[in-house]
């Protein structure tokens, strides 16, 4: 499963833009507490078991960071610290590839020779703004980084900036190849939005231009498989709705266990004042998740979610406002998990797209308001929800096991 980021500001965007409206909301909403797991807590700075999120002037900004669990252990890219450390759930570093332009030489990690049995190491490698990590059955890391300036290049199709790349370590933290568009050593990718390994160890990458989106799909030895092309066109609609709305794509994942793309297509509708039958802005009509073959590009079939509805006074009045929830990850058998900001943390959806709107479960997550200068989620395979928690002292490491909500099925 890919590791997903999903940074504050959509949080920040909501208290600030629908605060009067979803706090009222938050009283009336009932849902399951899932409890939270703190597992342990990083400082930050330039050490090698610290994270940089902020520079020394204490610059803020938005950063790339991205966070992978699997087995157990955690997985982090550091944009800022230009590295990738690796930790177990109780904190203890095991291992970091870093740049050594930009970090101080480690104290307890040692390189790793040849043939030689050593369980915490370290290597370097000249990153530039490591973000996206996804990590493959094997221990194999996939890392999205920026190339230099002057190697930046420009679509002539779509005018994409041509910027990215993924870059492959083994399971010791040696750098094997780079992918770009065509494979090992290809053309730089436009922006990339989603980084996930999935069935057979296949590597998913997706990327999105101004035209669209282009999904590359490549199989373990680096060969594309498939290339999807989505263009903002084209985006599906159902067959009902089509006179009736339009459609704003809003996110597309991998499934982890089969060679599937879930898509996520939100729809809105205008809206009019009945007086003088003019516009006067637009509202959520549905969110629907396409699920589509890579090898063939067909839509086998979609889910309808259902919107998070929030319910606020005004005129003495009681107003619902519906808003799509966020697709936050794909676990294996088809389930899928979708999120909201609440005041207190997110709102959980977990589906079931083997049944047509299969609710499963609806349930919160805790986020303390201290802890919102950057979060990043990952969701495993086996459905366990893990996030890195930054505030402006720490970086809290937590999960959530919603994986036991499949206990009988998984």
């Amino acid at each position: 499963m890919k590791q997903i980021i999903y940074y504050i500001i959509i949080r920040f965007i909501f208290f600030s833009g629908l605060c009067t409206l979803l706090l009222s909301a938050c009283a009336e909403k009932q849902s399951e507490a899932i409890t939270r797991e703190n597992l342990f807590t990083l400082q930050i700075g330039r050490l090698e078991d610290q994270i940089a999120f902020y520079n020394q002037d204490g610059d803020k900004g938005i950063r790339r960071n991205g966070l992978c669990m699997r087995d157990g252990i955690f997985y982090i890219s550091d944009s800022g610290g230009q590295k990738v450390t690796r930790f177990n759930s109780y904190g203890d570093i095991l291992s970091m590839i870093y740049n050594d332009e930009t970090n101080p030489q480690p104290l307890t990690l040692k390189p790793k020779q040849q043939g030689e049995t050593v369980i915490r190491w370290a290597f370097t490698y000249p990153f530039q703004t490591p973000g996206r990590i996804a990590v493959d059955t094997q221990k194999h890391i996939y890392v999205e980084d920026s190339l230099p300036d002057e190697r930046h290049g420009v679509d002539p199709e779509s005018k994409a900036l041509l910027d990215g790349v993924v870059l492959h370590f083994d399971a010791d933290g040696r750098f094997l190849e780079y992918f770009g568009q065509e494979g090992i050593g290809g053309t730089p990718f436009p922006r990339i939005e989603g980084l996930y390994t999935s069935v057979n160890d296949d590597l998913a990458i997706v990327c999105r231009l101004p035209t669209g989106w282009n999904i590359y799909w490549f199989d373990t030895d680096g060969v594309l498989l498939y290339l999807i092309k989505i263009k903002n066109s084209s985006i599906p609609i159902p067959a009902d709705r089509r006179d009736a709305v339009f459609a704003s794509l809003d996110s597309i994942i991998a499934a982890p266990d089969a060679r599937k793309l879930y898509i996520k297509v939100d729809y809105y509708r205008d809206t009019f004042d009945e007086s003088t039958n003019t516009r006067t802005g637009s509202e959520s009509d549905s969110s629907v998740i396409w699920v589509m073959r890579a090898e063939d590009g067909i839509y086998e079939k979609n889910i309808e979610t259902p919107l998070y509805e929030s319910v606020y006074i005004e005129n003495n009045h009681k107003i619902t406002v519906r808003i799509p929830y966020t697709l936050l990850g794909i676990v294996k058998n088809e389930r899928m998990f979708l999120y909201f900001p609440e005041e207190t943390g997110y709102a959980l959806l977990i589906l079931d797209t083997r049944e047509s709107n299969g609710v499963q479960h609806q349930g919160s997550i805790r986020v303390d308001m201290d802890e919102l200068q950057f979060n990043a989620f990952d969701l495993s395979q086996e459905g366990i929800l893990s996030a890195m928690l930054v505030s402006d002292w720490d970086v809290k490491l937590v999960w959530w096991r919603t994986d036991k909500f499949f206990e009988d099925v998984m």
